[in-house]
């Protein structure tokens, strides 16, 4: 592939940023770091991993929260060829233990805590026997049989909890790993080399692990510059996790090719995040657009606290005339394809004729639209299944044989629907599977709340669906009780907050006899008149 102008690693990546010198990369919250800075810090860290035993092909997890930790210990893990576990934050003991243990995790690096989340217990409970492991020795847990060493970033009494950053650094004196050897293992990485397992839910019960290598995420976060372009100048507040593709992709990466300065928060608050884009003076701030209504409706704002921006994915965060064109849609992306994969500038004027396009393929990426049914390639205009191919698509899904996840050519199915026209603009149309997509912009997985339901003793039964609301689906469904038990929706619900992240909970659950569900006479229940019930339901609720 033509980019970027340097071999597409990640020691490449860094090397290739050294130039941008004391200019700022990172701001986030109050802590802030330089270009300079991330090159020395990851060094030192890279060195003390090296120490550790840990390389290339290492399984790492990171559990921290957006911050200059995650940037650093991630840039320091990359360059050296270990393989990085972004774990999402919102994740609850189950989800947590279940992750640790389908990553073959061999270290987790981690804060104590963040906000309510107490990770070090959230860990014990996860993983049954760590309490009483040792530092001193490779840890032996029977749930997580690969893990060797979790490092806590920050104060703990923990006895199994190896230190942070100042630890790890300092290993790498002792034993002897200098720059000199550093250098030679970065020289060992390569863009084919495994990079990130990034988890997205899928169309069964599990997450799926998406693997991309080196060179595809490092390619793809300088292509992508095309749908979100930037320069050296720019300002960028992204509300992105880091756990996520979109927030690594267009934010975390994509502002190294040029110099630019990302800022962004731990955790998405309305009125901070005026205050850092008031403060930086972002002239891009990229997210979900209902979080720049958030924004809007905040008692501070005012339009003069938003001048300086310039291009947004949020429309209403800005004045009129600092919005894309009304014409212009989004674009289309997902993990598999390392975030974006039709794009183009949203701050391009569009005819009337290309209204709600979702951008063209990028460069590099080949598309076809398909007959579900017949399998057939389908004519320009004529709606069917989006098939994909290229660089970016991800290597694999972490355990599942390759034959199990593309076609025998290389098409990966994405399960979007709809066309492109005759210039090769793209028009989606929905989703061909039951994945959920909430107003967020993130996927759920309906049988992955139906098991989380019906492990509670009391539910016999649960089926869980989507309704439309504005940006998405809102997340419903409806149980039936064991008899002789008495269920309350909302008492579920919380319960259910315990155990899953709080974008899977369902906003509404019907309490039910199971004579009031419809079902076909195979058993199977028929989904869309259940969401027509729930949507009656709902209404009526906030009527």
């Amino acid at each position: 592939m033509p980019f970027p102008d340097f071999t597409p690693t990640f020691p490449g990546l860094l090397h290739h940023a050294a130039r941008f010198g004391d200019h700022t990369y990172l701001v986030a919250d109050d802590d802030r770091i330089t270009y300079a800075e991330l090159v020395t810090r990851t060094g030192e860290l890279a060195r003390g991993f090296l120490a550790a035993g840990i390389g290339k092909g290492s399984h790492v997890g990171i559990l921290i929260p957006n911050s200059v930790d995650t940037a650093v210990v991630g840039f320091a893990l990359l360059r050296i060829g270990a393989v990085v576990v972004p774990i999402n934050t919102f994740l609850k003991t189950r989800e947590l233990g279940w992750t640790i243990h389908h990553a073959d995790l061999t270290e987790l690096v981690t804060h104590p805590r963040f906000s309510t989340n107490d990770y070090v217990e959230r860990l014990e409970a996860a993983l049954p026997g760590l309490a009483d492991q040792s530092a001193d020795t490779r840890l032996l847990v029977r749930d997580a049989p690969f893990l060797r060493a979790i490092h806590v970033w920050g104060d703990t009494d923990r006895g199994w909890a190896r230190g942070g950053e100042a630890d790890v650094v300092a290993r790498a004196a002792r034993v002897g790993v200098d720059d000199a050897f550093l250098a030679r293992a970065e020289e060992c990485v390569v863009p084919a080399d495994p990079a990130l397992i990034v988890y997205s839910s899928g169309s069964t019960a599990d997450p799926k692990g998406v693997l991309h290598s080196q060179g595809a995420v490092v390619r793809h976060s300088s292509n992508v510059l095309i749908g979100y372009p930037m320069g050296p100048d720019d300002v960028v507040f992204s509300s992105m996790p880091f756990f996520w593709i979109g927030g690594l992709v267009t934010a975390l990466y994509e502002v190294m090719h040029v110099g630019a300065t990302l800022v962004t928060q731990a955790a998405f608050d309305p009125g901070a995040a005026l205050d850092l884009i008031e403060r930086e003076g972002a002239t891009n701030v990229t997210g979900w657009p209902q979080q720049g209504t958030t924004m809007s409706e905040h008692p501070s704002y005012t339009p003069a606290r938003v001048a300086t921006v310039v291009r947004t994915s949020m429309p209403d965060l800005v004045p009129p005339a600092q919005r894309p064109p009304e014409v212009n849609s989004t674009s289309l992306g997902m993990t598999e394809m390392c975030s974006v994969h039709t794009s183009w500038d949203q701050y391009d004027p569009l005819p009337e004729s290309r209204r709600g396009t979702f951008g063209k393929s990028l460069p590099g990426i080949e598309h076809k639209v398909v007959d579900p049914v017949s399998g057939e390639e389908v004519a320009p205009g004529g709606d069917g299944e989006l098939w994909v191919r290229g660089y970016s698509l991800m290597q694999g899904l972490h355990r599942r044989e390759r034959e199990e996840v593309f076609e025998p050519d290389g098409w990966y199915r994405t399960g979007d629907a709809g066309h492109f026209d005759a210039d090769g603009w793209f028009y989606f149309s929905g989703r061909l599977g039951e994945m959920l997509k909430t107003p967020g912009g993130v996927n759920v997985t309906p049988a992955e709340v139906e098991a989380a339901l019906m492990a509670f003793p009391d539910v016999l039964e649960a089926y869980v669906t989507g309704i439309p609301t504005d940006g998405g689906q809102l997340v419903v469904g409806a149980v039936v009780p064991r008899a002789g038990d008495i269920l309350d929706g909302d008492e579920l619900r919380a319960r259910l907050k315990g155990e899953l992240s709080a974008y899977k909970v369902p906003k509404h659950l019907w309490v039910c006899a199971k004579s009031e569900l419809p079902f076909l006479e195979s058993g199977k229940i028929k989904k869309q008149e259940l969401a027509a019930l729930l949507a009656a339901r709902v209404a009526q609720s906030t009527a």
